[in-house]
């Protein structure tokens, strides 16, 4: 797992200085800690940072075919380089390493911008074809690798991390307002935008190609739900379950120690079950726990270890509160309220002492509609359907209207009122009227009409099937997996400089997936269902009965405890943005008891945090803590 970051001159007549791109690839310094490398020619320049874990001695990037007329700085792994290598060997290419990046320019050579769709794996690519000079920008299928990019029609400046874009010097860092609605609608900021409005994130499943004729973007992917295929249960079940296998074998290719991630949750049971019928060695696990009842599942990970022989490593996690969320800070580079980033950073911290690459559950639930919210939304669209629309038009609707705003917008009438899309989106985003107190009133006056919504509307609109349960699977699978679960899983990990590679989101499982009807997929309200069949004889009969249980840290708690003090210090500054009087208000509540507000006042706590590092000129290059937190928190015994 590696860094990238480039700058592109359109005029070739422009110098790149090489000391803005080591700067750029210092800055992510922590995704590459074992080399650094540069390619640079008239108007270019290439940085790449590296986290060895394939072909150790000769897998040194930025990399060239034989006559150094295509370069390419990689980040990610391509699981089919291996056949890859011997097709482009049969039709002459040359290799000098054993590397999967020197397979991606060979295949460029051949097939030029199609060569992505022949790509699995986890990737952000940069690919510069001289004797065109054009510069090639690709993401992966599902987003699990980031690529951010600024352009304005001189130049393309691009990197893994904002923070890399930023470094360069050469971005203006207006904040785009539209993106900070964005973030208080969904607790993530949805590519292709950023938090300024001059950078861009590159979405997934498409590449981006930039010469002196301007820039393009092109889709070479998409998950269908159209091709739904009739098939019994125990069908299913055989070709979920070798499907799993082939996609979680194909991720075993390392020359590093490699282990896996162990919640004891159905997902990462599976793949840990998989690893071991597939190693010939015991698997290496890691958990963490926290001290807080009900926050712990250490004990269900305890149990698959020991049902899979895995060699077994679990922490119990001490959490300095505000040193974290400073650290997070820093890493995510643009405001991210999902809380669960704290296990993760922690996991992934208590992994590396053990292994440099780690599997993980990550996508199960996106995949074969694990999400409560999912047999809650089924359930809501059978009911509805009693319903006559004259009758939910003129008479559910006017009750509605009528109705306090405070319990209308999640409330069942509510949602019966509404169309499908609309009531889910209820299940997912922050109220519109809870949302707007959030905001001053002349933030409000400059976006009045702005809907952040409309683009989660879009892509549900996109997806190419009528049944429901698949289209909201579509919407999340193009917003909050790549821009919430993607992310999140990517920063924490590179943070400790850990990789993390998910068999549950291969896309020809994802794709295998979308072809089962989803009367297999949610059962009587029971999510997963032909997933747990599949796997029942691999893991303890516990694991596939018990009751789903979040990765979460006790945020309630803290804004009662050991985060209040610094969090009072910071929620009600004038920036002219958030309406003080309301944070108070909201603030108030909760400290009372008499509303859960926790995950409100976190995002607010959160964009804090990113203003004291980013948005006001802090010095935010190389992470140190500030004077107002504590030091490195305390991991458990072993780390």
């Amino acid at each position: 797992m590696c860094g990238i970051c480039g700058i592109l001159e359109l005029d070739p007549g422009a110098s790149v200085p090489p000391q803005i791109v080591e700067r750029m690839a210092d800055s992510v310094r922590h995704r590459g800690p074992d080399d650094a490398g540069y390619h640079f020619e008239p108007g270019l320049g290439l940085g790449h940072r590296r986290l060895s874990i394939i072909d150790l001695q000769a897998g040194h990037q930025p990399l060239s075919n034989e006559d150094g007329s295509i370069w390419i700085v990689f980040n990610g792994e391509i699981y089919n380089f291996l056949e890859l290598r011997a097709l482009l060997v049969a039709k002459g290419h040359v290799f000098r390493t054993t590397s999967d990046t020197e397979a991606i320019v060979h295949l460029y050579e051949e097939y030029g911008e199609e060569c992505f769709s022949k790509l699995r794996g986890m990737f952000a690519i940069a690919l510069w074809d001289g004797p065109r000079r054009k510069l090639v920008l690709a993401r992966d299928r599902i987003g699990k690798k980031p690529l951010f990019y600024c352009y304005d029609g001189q130049r393309l400046i691009f990197g893994s991390e904002l923070k890399a874009v930023l470094a360069s010097g050469r971005v203006p860092e207006a904040l785009d307002h539209t993106a900070l609605v964005d973030y208080f609608a969904l607790q993530y900021i949805p590519a292709p935008k950023t938090i300024y409005k001059a950078v861009r994130k590159l979405r997934p499943a498409h590449y981006l190609v930039v010469n002196g004729n301007g820039i393009r973007e092109q889709a070479y992917w998409d998950l269908s739900f159209a091709a739904v295929e009739e098939r019994n249960e125990q069908q299913w079940c055989d070709q979920v379950r070798e499907a799993l296998l082939d996609s979680t074998r194909v991720r075993l290719i390392s020359d590093v120690p490699l282990g896996s991630f162990l919640s004891g949750g159905v997902d990462s049971s599976a793949v840990v079950a998989c690893m071991s019928r597939l190693l010939d060695h015991p698997v290496t696990t890691c958990a963490v726990g926290f001290d807080e009842q009900g926050y712990s599942e250490v004990r269900f990970a305890r149990e698959v270890a020991q049902h899979v022989g895995a060699d077994h490593h679990e922490d119990t996690v001490l959490p300095e509160a505000s040193e974290i969320v400073d650290r997070l800070a820093w890493h995510y580079d643009e405001p991210f309220a999902d809380s669960s980033a704290i296990p993760t950073y922690y996991v992934s911290k208590a992994a590396r002492q053990h292994v440099t690459v780690a599997l993980s559950g990550d996508g199960g639930d996106e995949t074969f509609a694990g999400y409560r919210r999912y047999a809650q939304d089924v359930e809501d669209n059978r009911r509805r359907s009693l319903l006559p629309a004259p009758f939910r038009r003129r008479v559910l609707r006017p009750l509605l209207e009528k109705a306090p705003r405070f319990g209308r917008a999640k409330s069942l009438l509510g949602r019966m009122a509404q169309d499908p899309l609309e009531a889910y989106l209820t299940r997912i985003t922050l109220p519109a009227f809870v949302r707007d107190a959030l905001f001053s009133s002349a933030f409000l006056s400059e976006l009045r009409d702005y809907d952040p919504l409309d683009q989660l509307r879009e892509h549900y609109h996109r997806a190419d099937t009528a049944d429901l349960l698949s289209r909201v699977q579509y919407l999340d699978i193009k917003t909050y997996l790549p821009d919430d679960i993607c992310a999140k899983v990517d920063r924490a990990s590179m943070a400790v400089s850990l990789e993390v590679r998910a068999p549950l989101l291969d896309h020809r499982l994802m794709e295998l997936a979308a072809r089962i009807p989803s009367r297999f997929k949610l059962r009587q309200g029971n999510g997963k269902y032909i997933f747990k069949r599949a796997i029942q004889d691999m893991v303890p009969s516990s694991v596939v009965t018990r009751r789903k249980q979040g990765f979460g840290v006790p945020i309630a708690e803290w804004f009662r405890g050991e985060l209040r003090e610094m969090a009072h210090a910071v929620l009600f500054e004038e920036d002219g943005i958030l309406n003080r009087q309301s944070l108070r208000r909201i603030w108030d509540q909760h400290q009372q008891g008499s509303r859960d507000r926790s995950a409100l006042l976190w995002a607010v706590f959160m964009f804090r945090q990113w203003q004291g590092r980013f948005g006001r000129g802090q010095n935010w290059r190389t992470f140190a803590p500030s004077q107002a937190v504590a030091q490195p928190s305390t991991v458990g015994e072993g780390v």
